[in-house]
C-alpha cells in the first residue's frame, strides 16, 4: 500500500520560492534574447549624456556641478524608460501573444508573476545607471563623487515605483501594438516637462507651473536637492508625492488588470 506525504506548510512556501526565483531567471533570460529591445532603455541615458552632458561638464547649473546635476537627471529618466518600457509594454507585448492566458491555467500565483517582473525591472533599473555612473565618472573626471551618485541612484531607484505601477497599468489598458507609442506619447513630453532635459528655470512659465504636479519632477528634485540645486522643499515633502501617484497608479491598474481577467475569464 503506497502511502502519501502531507503536503506541509514549509514545502509550499519552499516550492513557491524556487518558482518566483525561476521566474525572475526566465525573465531576465527573455530581456537578454531581444537585445533590441532591452540594449537601448539601458544605454541610451549614457547616450545623452555622452552627447549633452559631457560638453558641459565645467559649467554650473542652479549653483551644482553641471556634471552631477545631469547625471542625476538622465538617472531618473534611464529609470522612468525601465518601468515605462521593460515592465509596461512587455506586459502589453505578452498579452497579445496570449502569455498570460497560458499562466492562467498554471498554478503559479499571480502575485509571483508580478513581483518578479518588478525585481527584474529594479536589476534592469540598476545596470542602467551604473553604467551611466561609471560612464560619467570615467569621462567626466567624477572620481571624488562616487559616493553623492550612490546616494543620488538611490533616490531614483525608490522613485521607481510609481514608474513601474503606471507601466502595470500600461500593461493592462492598451494593446500590443499600441503600447510602445502610447507610452513614447506620455514618456517624452513628462521627461521634458518635469526638467530631465533642460533645467526648469529655462522652461515656459506656464511648464514651470504644471511641472511640480508631476511624479518624475519629485523623483528629480530628490537627487537635485541633494546636489543643493532642487527647490529647497523637503525630501519627505517629495517622498509623499511619490508615494501618492505610486497608490493612484497602483490602483487604477488593479482595476485595469481585474477588467482584462473579466473580459477574458468572466
Amino acid at each position: 500500500m503506497t502511502t502519501v506525504e502531507p503536503t506541509t506548510t514549509s514545502s509550499i512556501a519552499s516550492n513557491q520560492v524556487s518558482v518566483f526565483l525561476y521566474t525572475i531567471y526566465c525573465e531576465l533570460m527573455k530581456l537578454i534574447r531581444i537585445p533590441a529591445y532591452v540594449i537601448p532603455v539601458i544605454f541610451f541615458p549614457t547616450l545623452f549624456f555622452a552627447m549633452f552632458g559631457l560638453p558641459n561638464i565645467s559649467n554650473t547649473i542652479q549653483g551644482a556641478s553641471a556634471g552631477e546635476y545631469i547625471l542625476a537627471s538622465y538617472s531618473c529618466y534611464g529609470l522612468m524608460s525601465v518601468g515605462f518600457f521593460s515592465f509596461g509594454v512587455s506586459i502589453a507585448s505578452e498579452r497579445g501573444l496570449g502569455w498570460n492566458k497560458l499562466l492562467r491555467v498554471t498554478p503559479m500565483n499571480p502575485v509571483i508573476y508580478f513581483l518578479a517582473k518588478i525585481i527584474v525591472a529594479l536589476i534592469v533599473g540598476v545596470i542602467t545607471i551604473a553604467i551611466l555612473f561609471i560612464f560619467g565618472v570615467l569621462t567626466g573626471n567624477l572620481e571624488s563623487k562616487i559616493g553623492t551618485l550612490l546616494i543620488i541612484g538611490s533616490f531614483d531607484l525608490a522613485g521607481m515605483l510609481p514608474f513601474i505601477a503606471f507601466g502595470l497599468l500600461l500593461g493592462y489598458s492598451t494593446g500590443p501594438n499600441s503600447a510602445a507609442g502610447i507610452a513614447n506619447l506620455i514618456f517624452l513630453p513628462l521627461s521634458f516637462a518635469s526638467g530631465l532635459f533642460v533645467p526648469i528655470t529655462y522652461l515656459p512659465s506656464v511648464i514651470q507651473k504644471i511641472a511640480i504636479y508631476l511624479p518624475a519632477y519629485h523623483v528629480a528634485q530628490l537627487g537635485w536637492n541633494y546636489l543643493n540645486a532642487g527647490d529647497g522643499k523637503s525630501y519627505l515633502y517629495h517622498l509623499l508625492w511619490i508615494a501618492g501617484y505610486t497608490i493612484v497608479f497602483a490602483f487604477l491598474a488593479v482595476i485595469a488588470y481585474m477588467r482584462d481577467e473579466n473580459k477574458n475569464y468572466g
